[in-house]
């Protein structure tokens, strides 16, 4: 792996989403159970993020909350922004243009997972805490939901499981009638995420884990900020 993850990323990530914005937008319209599950349970007038937000399928799922959206593809944040009344933002999962403290919940869906280098991954989850209000006393803190693709997939079609490489290129293959034999392949860089490591860079990046589980070949976990001792 190039040592220059800034540019890796953009090569290797980025640049395949700003190609495959409509069809990828195309296949997800359904939020997954446990995210549906979470965004129906904040409470109505709270406040908070979507960060890397794809099309914004899940903007939709509480009409009592506002979600800012973020992803760093300009086509898909596009997309995103036709869910009115939220809104969408271009923006650097590594660099969110937010205050701290500022938000009630932040969601971060299938996202973690594309920074290729252990390092990179933590500083993301640190800067979705960043944003969400910190426990005081007796109030609870704001929380954020995380999923990022498993290494354990043995019964998908993938078929990954333990011992399996970790980081790797998953192709998304795109009809494309002027192309040779008809159809585009892009590569995406994806790092898998073994049992128990989501949970662990969460501690890393500040946070602290209220739950976690896996669920569609994902492992997810819902944090809240420390609280100072």
């Amino acid at each position: 792996m190039t040592s220059n993850a800034d540019e890796y990323e953009q090569q290797n990530v980025h640049e395949v989403y700003q190609h495959i914005a409509q069809h990828f937008s195309a296949t997800r319209y359904k939020p997954w159970p446990i995210v549906e599950q979470y965004l129906q349970e904040l409470p109505a007038g709270a406040v908070g993020l979507d960060v890397g937000c794809g099309n914004g399928k899940n903007l939709m799922v509480n009409r009592n909350v506002f979600i800012i959206a973020s992803d760093r593809s300009e086509n898909l944040a596009q997309i995103a922004r036709q869910h009115q009344p939220h809104t969408a933002v271009v923006a650097d999962i590594l660099h969110l243009p937010h205050r701290d403290a500022q938000f009630d919940f932040a969601i971060c869906i299938a996202v973690v997972h594309h920074l290729s280098t252990p390092e990179r991954r933590v500083q993301a989850i640190a800067e979705i805490i960043r944003t969400v209000r910190p426990g005081s006393g007796t109030q609870p803190g704001g929380t954020v939901l995380i999923y990022a693709w498993a290494l354990e997939q043995k019964h998908s079609r993938r078929g990954w499981d333990k011992g399996d490489q970790q980081d790797i290129m998953v192709p998304w293959v795109r009809k494309t009638p002027s192309a040779p034999n008809g159809t585009q392949t892009f590569n995406r860089y994806y790092h898998l995420f073994e049992e128990g490591e989501l949970e662990r860079d969460i501690e890393k990046a500040g946070g602290q884990v209220v739950t976690s589980g896996y669920e569609k070949d994902n492992w997810w976990a819902i944090a809240t900020p420390k609280t100072s001792p």
